[in-house]
């Protein structure tokens, strides 16, 4: 009848409706300036449920698809919606508490609704929107209003209801942020929400309501009880970010909760028991002394019903620290049985955790080798990709050829995201076996040659860099694939660093004159960006090939470059013509395997800028430090993200050495910024030197932990230390460092910047202390005594706030020295020729016992300590028991009025005898006397 009346209308049924129709229909009926119209209905008499609830659907869906409103819109859409509040019509309340949590971040005065919520929050109303109320009012209040609804969130927080429990605990949770003081008084209420034994839901409500003809909000109400115990996972997150700074809090809730055997009796719902067994994993890694507790208890857990709790279980004890094989024995057991599950979801959880396994210890991996091989044929690519990687990292070099053409078969049915982890499988697997180098060249080449996407591609590159570095045998054939694949490479970035490698690499091999062809067709045939690389390259064959004809030739290509449309192109060509005819600036600009230190130059430069003083003059690159190419290549080599962790990594990696050189770096340029936000400090200057890290003055272990930063100005010292607080119920306050130089230091101390307020949650805070160099032509040095100095003062337990009257108190630190290498910058230089550079300038040379070291090795290892100079070509490591030779340079910050830095190199020959220990012959030669004689009263 209504599709009769819809004719009679004019209208049409829907049914009969074009696709185009539809589309038409739908953007309309979502168009935000017609629901802004149709908005009117709130404000009507009697109001209609439906109509409003429709309309209220609408304005939800249209902000989950990112439609935005003006602040303007917002509000007034937010107060017609609040006049709703008028119609008790339960599922009317619900959709009105939606609207309201989703337009509070947009509108203006929201806050004032608070009354109207409140009333729905009542302990006693049983009502199936009391859930929505609490969650719309945590959106609405602010920071002061906390405390006003404290009470109401305390009597949800126990529940009986696990609907009206869990919106209580992930309300308090968004809350946290606001308020912590407040939050943290409500722990005692989440502990009891995590051992609450009975329970009960709304699930059956719904039914109680929509009979009622929507008419009615309480009536019939009836709540039922629950077996999800979801409550407990809430609870349990709410617990752990109270005492998230409480590091024995939260090994005691664990223990309580979990190791003692009896959270089969508390803790009921599997993802609590997940996040119970992430909590587990997090204190063993922080404490050792709870490692075979927490493991016995991670063990038990392999044996729960839940097979979630199983995997995540499983997944722990794979990822420990410092795993043996012994403790994996039953963890494999388990992710076995797993691999044989009819269910896709449990088979690929278990292979990507062997797969990860696989990667530390492949000997514990390889037992279950059997089921691996039957998961290669597995109609879920994504598990068989896994399958097959793993197998590589544990497999023997007699099974590569089988598995390169298992690979093969079903490279094209899987997305670039697994292909990514094939090629990086493949890039570990040639290192490991370099005698199958030729089958896994050719496969990456063949892939190379397939449709991809960037990042595929650049995997598949990043592993043929690889093996052209690290396996000297297939040079040529690799870079013979990579000249092919820039001929049809439509990726700009990849032709620019195999133009660049082809550069380095291509001089150096048997036939290098094979290469100029590929090189120059870019330059006839790429965009200007590839062409300027390809420019940088062709010079390099010039320069690098000790051959006049191959070197005319490539002046002829070069020329032919400079009619090119583009600047850049042009202008590399001419610069690299002069770099050919003239062989010290094909030195300094092709052959020098030193490059600026990035961090350092950004921060040099941005000082610069900044202080209009130094524009009368040009900038000094002289001052800034240098590190070796393949360190910088190291670098980003270890920077580079791997394939697995592009698939999602569930674990921190060890920092590398590399990588934390450039985080101490990026640490070191920060300071600047820093500093300059002190007041006190504004006047000193731009800073010389910063440490490289911070020097440890206590153990990590203790209630209060100190790290000091020295930071060099030109007639200054200012040392920085970094204080914690980890005592949850005391707050310090005026902390101060008291230090103590040593009578000939040659400093006078000027004053100290204390930390008002210092708290458990507060976090890190910064005492500065300055001190002023009394002869700046000198380098000042000495030890200091420090001693930690505060007001205590503990927390009110039922205000949160901590007592108005504390007593003085002090703690003492380990001593903190000022030396040499304090005052040097590590920097990269090509030792030989600048050592006969400095022949005739400041020279010093003395021999020295050094009794305390027991090896070459150590005395190598305290002599970079002390000196903080960079060791060249290797010299840190003695290739001899009895003789060795280190070299090391630096840059001396400048003094007496200098504005540049001066090089110093140290050559420190050794000599060991098991009787008299290690004997130093030192020479030093600097730019200047005094630097000189820093690095020779060093030692």
């Amino acid at each position: 009848m209504s599709f009769k009346k819809d004719e009679e209308a004019g209208g049409m049924s829907p049914m009969l409706l074009n696709v185009d129709s539809l589309v038409s229909l739908l953007a309309f009926y979502h168009d935000k300036s017609t629901i802004l119209q149709e908005a009117r209905v709130f404000n009507e008499s009697p109001i209609s449920p439906r109509k409003c609830r429709a309309l209220l659907t609408r304005i939800v869906y249209l902000l989950y698809v990112g439609e935005t409103f003006s602040t303007q819109e917002a509000t007034t859409l937010f107060f017609g919606v609040t006049k709703l509040f008028q119609h008790k019509d339960a599922a009317l309340r619900q959709m009105v508490y939606l609207v309201i949590k989703e337009l509070s971040t947009i509108a203006e005065d929201v806050i004032m609704v608070t009354s109207s919520i409140m009333k729905d929050m009542q302990p006693n109303l049983e009502v199936v929107y009391r859930p929505n109320a609490i969650r719309a009012l945590a959106r609405i209040i602010d920071a002061q209003s906390v405390q006003s609804v404290e009470r109401f969130f305390k009597s949800a927080l126990v529940d009986r209801s696990s609907s009206i429990s869990s919106a209580s605990l992930v309300s308090s949770y968004h809350l946290f942020p606001l308020s912590p003081s407040i939050i943290k008084r409500w722990s005692n209420e989440a502990q009891e929400a995590v051992n609450a034994k009975s329970v009960s839901s709304f699930a059956s409500s719904a039914s109680s309501y929509l009979s009622g003809g929507g008419s009615g909000g309480s009536g019939g109400y009836q709540a039922v009880a629950s077996s999800s115990y979801i409550m407990q996972y809430h609870a349990l997150g709410l617990l752990y970010l109270i005492r998230e700074k409480d590091r024995m809090a939260i090994t005691k809730m664990v223990q309580q909760l979990g190791s003692n055997g009896k959270s089969n009796n508390i803790i009921k719902n599997p993802m609590a028991m997940c996040m119970l067994i992430r909590f587990a994993r997090k204190v063993m890694d922080e404490d050792p002394n709870v490692r075979k507790q927490m493991h016995e208890y991670l063990e038990s857990l392999l044996r729960h019903k839940s097979e979630m709790v199983n995997i995540e279980a499983a997944r722990a004890i794979c990822e420990m620290r410092d795993v043996q094989p012994g403790d994996l024995y039953r963890t494999v057991a388990v992710l076995q049985l797993f691999m044989n599950s009819p269910k896709p979801v449990i088979k690929f959880a278990a292979v990507k955790t062997l797969n990860k396994l696989a990667q530390i210890l492949p000997q514990s991996v390889a037992t279950v080798n059997v089921e691996l091989e039957n998961l290669i044929t597995d109609s879920n690519r994504s598990i068989a990709t896994y399958a097959i990687t793993t197998l590589l990292k544990t497999g023997n070099e007699a099974s590569v050829d089988r598995l390169m053409k298992q690979i093969s078969s079903f490279m094209a049915d899987i997305t670039d995201e697994f292909k990514i982890i094939v090629v990086d499988a493949i890039r570990s697997l040639c290192l490991k076996f370099p005698g199958k180098q030729a089958i896994m060249l050719s496969f990456l080449s063949g892939v190379l040659r397939d449709e991809g996407g960037y990042d595929f591609k650049h995997a598949v590159v990043e592993a043929i860099f690889d093996m052209i570095k690290f396996i000297r045998d297939c040079r040529e054939t690799a870079l013979a694939h990579l000249c092919e694949f820039i001929e049809d490479c439509e990726f700009t970035k990849l032709s620019v660093r195999i133009l660049h490698l082809l550069g380095i690499e291509g001089p150096k091999t048997r036939n290098p004159t094979k290469f100029i062809r590929y090189i120059y067709n870019r330059v006839v045939l790429e965009n200007a960006v590839v062409r300027a690389a390809a420019v940088s390259s062709l010079a390099k064959f010039g320069v690098c090939i000790d051959d006049k004809a191959v070197m005319k030739s490539v002046n002829v290509l070069l020329r032919r470059c400079l009619d090119d449309v583009d600047d850049e192109v042009r202008d590399r060509a001419a610069m690299y013509i002069k770099v050919l005819e003239e062989k010290s600036l094909a030195d300094v600009f092709v052959r020098e395997e030193a490059t600026f230190s990035l961090g350092q130059l950004e921060e040099q430069l941005v000082s610069y800028v900044k202080d209009e003083t130094k524009h009368s003059s040009a900038f000094d690159v002289s001052s800034i430090p240098r590190v070796s190419k393949e360190a910088a290549a190291a670098e980003i080599a270890q920077a580079r993200s791997s394939a697995l962790d592009i698939a999602g990594p569930s674990t921190p990696k060890p920092e590398s050495s590399a990588q934390a050189s450039t985080s101490a770096e990026a640490q070191s340029s920060s300071y600047a910024s820093q500093l300059a936000a002190i007041p006190e400090l504004e006047s000193y200057g731009p800073v010389l030197r910063s440490s490289s890290k911070p020097v440890e003055l206590t153990e990590s272990e203790t209630e209060y932990v100190v790290s000091a930063v020295k930071h060099i100005f030109k007639e200054h010292v200012v040392f920085q230390f970094n204080v914690s607080n980890t005592i949850p119920d005391t707050v310090l306050e005026q902390v101060a460092v008291v230090m103590n130089p040593s009578p000939d230091s040659g400093l006078t101390e000027d004053f100290i910047v204390p930390i008002q307020s210092l708290s458990a949650a507060s976090g890190t805070g910064v005492v500065y202390v300055s001190f002023t160099r009394d002869d700046p032509s000198t380098y000042a040095a000495g030890t200091f005594s420090c001693t930690l100095k505060f007001i205590s003062k503990e927390f009110d337990p039922n205000s949160g706030e901590p007592e108005e009257e504390g007593y003085d108190d002090e703690y003492q630190v380990e001593e903190l020295d000022l030396g040499a290498g304090d005052y040097i910058t590590p920097t990269y230089v090509t030792f030989s020729s600048e050592w006969d550079k400095l022949a005739e300038s400041a020279s010093l040379t003395e021999t020295f016992a050094l009794s305390s070291s027991e090896s070459l090795k150590d005395a190598c290892k305290s002599l970079i300590e002390v000196l903080n100079m960079l060791p060249l070509g290797g010299t840190e490591t003695p290739t001899s028991n009895s003789v060795h030779t280190l070299n090391l340079s630096g840059l001396v910050i400048p003094t007496n009025g200098n504005d540049k830095s001066s090089k110093v190199l140290a050559r420190c020959r050794m000599t060991y005898s098991p009787g008299s220990g290690v004997t130093l012959e030192l020479s030093v030669r600097a730019e200047n006397e005094q630097g000189a004689r820093l690095v020779m009263a060093a030692i």
